[in-house]
C-alpha cells in the first residue's frame, strides 16, 4: 500500500470534509467504549458489526513511525510484530481502531488461541472498524458513517494481516441467531451518525451478548499442588465493592495455569479484597468461603482480570459450572461488572 498506489487512493478522498478538519496530534487516545445492554436496539439508524473477541487496539501510522497501542496505552509491536510490519506499509497520517485477533481452524475469534499464540501458531488479524485520523485530519466529528466511507478508500482490499471488520446488513433478530449458532460472543450496534467520543460509553455503541461469558477480577486463590488449586473471583457492583461470585477450577492448561500463577507476582496481600466474604456455611453449594475456609486461601490485590465462561448464574448472584478461558490484558479491574446476557 506503498506507493503510488497509496497517493492515488489518497488523493480520491474527498476534499470537502477533510480540508476543513482541525488537526489531529498523532498521538494515543483512549477509544471510544460500549455500553453492554440486555436487548439489541433496532432501527435504519443503527448499523452492526460481530463482537470480536480479542484485544482493542489503535494502530498509529505517521512518518518513519507505526506503532500499535493497547486500549491501556502499551506498544504492541513486538507482541504483534507481523500487523506492525503491515501498518508501516499504509499511508501517513492514519490513526486507526480495531480489534486484534485469533482465528480458530473454523475461522472464528478465539481468545484462548490469542492469549497461547506463540505455541499453537493461530492466525492473527488485525480487523479494523473505524478509522480517527487520515492525513493527520481530525475525523471524531464526523458521523460514523462518513468515517467508515474513508476507511474504505483508506483500505479498500485489506491485505492480510489487515482487514476491514464488517457491517452486516440483516435484522436484529436474524444477526442474533446467527451468531448464536456460530459460537460468536455476541453483536456490537453503533448510531450511524454518532461522533468518535474518546473513553465514552455514552451508549451511541452498544454490545449484546449472547453467550454466557463474563470478565472478572482475581482476587485470591487456593494453593494446590500445581501451582493453585482454584481462583476465587468476582465483578464490582455499582457502590464500587468487589463481590464474590465464583471459584474457578476448570478450563486450564499446564501452560496457562502457570501464565496465572506467575502474574499473581507482586500482588500478594494479606486483606482479603471482596466486600461479601466471609460466606455463611449454607451460602451456595459446594464449599462456602466461611471464615475458617478463607484461612485456606492466599489473597492478591485486585488487578487481574480474567474471561470466564458459565452456564448459568445462581438466584444467589453465583455463576454456575464457571471455566477460565484467559487473562485479559490491558483490562482495568474497576470495568468488571456484571453483564447482561440475554
Amino acid at each position: 500500500m506503498k506507493g503510488s498506489n497509496a497517493k492515488s487512493r489518497n488523493a480520491s478522498l474527498p476534499k470537502l470534509h477533510l480540508d476543513k478538519l482541525p488537526r489531529m496530534e498523532m498521538k494515543f487516545i483512549g477509544p471510544m467504549l460500549a455500553k453492554p445492554v440486555t436487548e439489541l436496539p433496532q432501527g435504519a439508524d443503527w448499523q452492526y458489526e460481530i463482537k470480536l473477541d480479542g484485544y482493542r487496539a489503535l494502530a498509529i501510522k505517521k512518518p518513519g513511525s507505526a506503532r500499535l497501542f493497547s486500549r491501556r496505552n502499551n506498544v504492541m509491536n513486538d507482541k504483534f510484530p507481523e500487523i506492525a510490519r503491515a501498518i508501516q506499509d499504509l499511508e501517513d497520517g492514519l490513526i486507526l481502531d480495531g480489534e486484534i485477533v485469533a482465528l480458530d481452524a473454523q475461522g472464528r475469534p478465539s481468545f484462548s488461541l490469542l492469549q497461547h499464540q506463540k505455541e499453537s501458531g493461530p492466525v492473527i488479524v488485525y480487523y479494523v472498524f473505524d478509522l480517527i485520523a487520515n492525513r493527520e485530519k481530525d475525523l471524531r466529528g464526523l458521523p460514523l458513517r462518513e468515517r467508515r466511507k474513508l476507511l474504505n478508500e483508506v483500505i479498500p482490499d485489506a491485505p492480510r494481516p489487515i482487514r476491514r471488520s464488517v457491517v452486516l446488513d440483516a435484522a436484529p433478530e436474524d444477526l442474533i441467531r446467527v451468531v448464536r449458532s456460530h459460537g460468536l460472543e455476541g453483536i456490537i450496534a453503533k448510531r450511524a451518525e454518532s461522533r468518535y467520543q474518546s473513553g465514552e460509553r455514552s451508549g451511541l455503541w452498544v454490545k449484546f451478548r449472547v453467550n454466557r461469558g463474563q470478565e472478572l477480577v482475581i482476587g485470591g486463590y487456593l494453593p494446590g499442588n500445581t501451582y493453585f488449586d482454584n481462583l476465587t473471583a468476582g465483578y464490582y457492583n455499582d457502590d464500587g465493592k468487589l463481590v464474590f461470585v465464583a471459584k474457578i477450577k476448570n478450563g486450564f492448561t499446564p501452560h496457562s495455569r502457570k501464565q496465572v500463577f506467575e502474574a499473581f507476582r507482586g500482588l500478594e496481600t494479606n486483606i482479603c479484597p471482596f466486600d461479601n466474604l466471609p460466606e455463611a456455611k449454607n451460602a451456595r453449594r459446594g464449599e462456602a468461603l466461611t471464615a475458617e475456609a478463607m484461612k485456606k486461601y492466599r489473597w492478591l490485590k485486585p488487578r487481574l482480570v480474567a474471561q470466564v465462561e458459565f452456564t448459568d448464574w445462581t438466584a444467589t448472584d453465583h455463576l454456575r459450572h464457571s471455566r477460565f478461558v484467559a487473562l485479559r490484558d490491558g483490562k482495568d479491574a474497576r470495568e468488571a461488572h456484571k453483564e447482561p446476557a440475554d
